[in-house]
């Protein structure tokens, strides 16, 4: 219809584009600035743990030089030799509260205990028994709203005895509480401290209360004794408390106690939640439980 003339003259290949819009590298002009940057920052890492495992090895040679300062020249005695020898308290006299737990303006130091009558702390009670024969102790049990009925022996599972003194007469305040809690809880010095939880972590604090001072190796077999009883002979399976009881059957074949030949901590635990286990009971703890009964006949039968 219309005739045009060309727009180009065809002396040549016409160059299309590759891309939409060109523009330059940026990266070509810092390329080796940036390389530069990185490695420095690398060096600095370097030299940062190289100066940390320098302080590292420091440290340590520091804690082996005290390590043989602090060696004895009996350390290699036999482990039975070293148990029986240390497994006396150190202490054996009477003490003062204030020895114990420091001096403070109240006259009477106030214990509170909360428990579940449907799972009873029965080594509370005895360490309580325990308490009442080295200190004058204000005993007293109350029941929760939460609990309906209690029966009641564990009214008085504390004594009956009348309150006929003042308060200033006694030393020790010991107030059961029967609460619906998940495990008992207590708290001593009720304004500045946090609850402790547990029983086997609140006999620990009465026995405390006690005296009784052992070395670290004695120490730690109370503790790991208690924790027995508490985690596998109370709450653990069948096959775990049989095992328990092979191992306290040998363990008191060698000594009157479970450790040393005194009463501590671990024989009142574990005879409390022996009462419990529905068991076979081998002779040698047959013969310990009654020892252990004859110290707080009316709680342990």
């Amino acid at each position: 219809m219309y005739k045009v003339k060309s727009y180009h003259l065809g002396e040549g290949a016409v160059e299309l584009p590759t891309c939409m819009y060109k523009v330059p590298n940026v990266h070509e002009a810092g390329a080796d600035a940036q390389n530069g940057d990185e490695s420095l920052e690398l060096l600095n890492l370097e030299s940062r743990q190289t100066e940390i495992l320098n302080r590292l090895y420091e440290l340590k040679a520091v804690v082996d030089g005290l390590s043989k300062t602090v060696l004895t020249p009996d350390a290699d005695l036999d482990m039975a030799e070293m148990n029986h020898a240390c497994s006396e308290p150190t202490s054996g006299t009477p003490v003062s509260l204030d020895s114990v737990l420091g001096k403070t303006s109240s006259v009477l130091r106030d214990i509170v205990i909360n428990a579940n009558p449907s799972e009873v702390p029965l080594s509370l009670l005895v360490l309580h028994n325990l308490l009442c024969k080295q200190y004058r102790v204000l005993s007293s049990v109350h029941v929760h709203s939460s609990i309906q009925n209690v029966p009641s022996e564990l009214w008085n599972c504390l004594g009956n005895e009348s309150i006929c003194q003042s308060r200033r007469e006694y030393q020790l305040g010991f107030t059961l509480v029967w609460k619906d809690v998940l495990k008992p809880q207590m708290k001593f010095c009720i304004q500045n401290m946090c609850s402790i939880e547990g029983e086997g972590n609140i006999a620990r604090f009465l026995f405390a209360l006690l005296g009784h001072q052992y070395d670290a190796v004695t120490s730690t077999q109370i503790d790991s004794w208690v924790d027995v009883a508490i985690f596998q002979l109370k709450n653990g399976s069948n096959k775990g408390k049989a095992a328990v009881l092979r191992s306290l059957n040998s363990a008191l074949s060698k000594s009157p106690w479970v450790v040393g030949a005194d009463l501590t901590l671990a024989d009142v635990v574990l005879c409390c939640v022996l009462q419990e286990v529905e068991l076979g009971i081998p002779a040698n703890i047959q013969r310990w439980m009654q020892s252990c009964q004859n110290l707080a006949p009316k709680l342990l039968k």
